[in-house]
């Protein structure tokens, strides 16, 4: 499984940021029409993006939730910084 619940939901707060700044954009007084025609379509794009990703996080968790899925943990070994890992020359 490439995704997991914890890094579809890290991606759709992502897209979410990006949606609420792009909507911003709609809210400028400065901008021009072309400004917001492109922004507009960046929105959308973004949002469709966002409703993939939230979808899939939720097939994910009905699949767990059913067991037709298990959760995999994948320990952390950190060799760094630890001396007895240290090569001796």
């Amino acid at each position: 499984m490439a995704e997991t619940l914890g890094t579809l939901a890290d991606k759709i707060a992502i897209f979410e940021l990006k949606r609420f700044h792009m909507a911003e954009q709609l809210e400028r007084a400065d901008a021009s029409a072309e400004h917001k025609k492109s922004c507009r379509e960046k929105l959308s794009i973004l949002t469709e993006q966002r409703d993939d990703l939230a979808e899939e996080l939720s097939g994910l968790y009905d699949d767990i939730a059913s067991g037709r899925k298990k959760i995999k943990l994948y320990r952390q070994f950190k060799m760094y910084n630890d001396p007895k890992y240290k090569i001796k020359k």
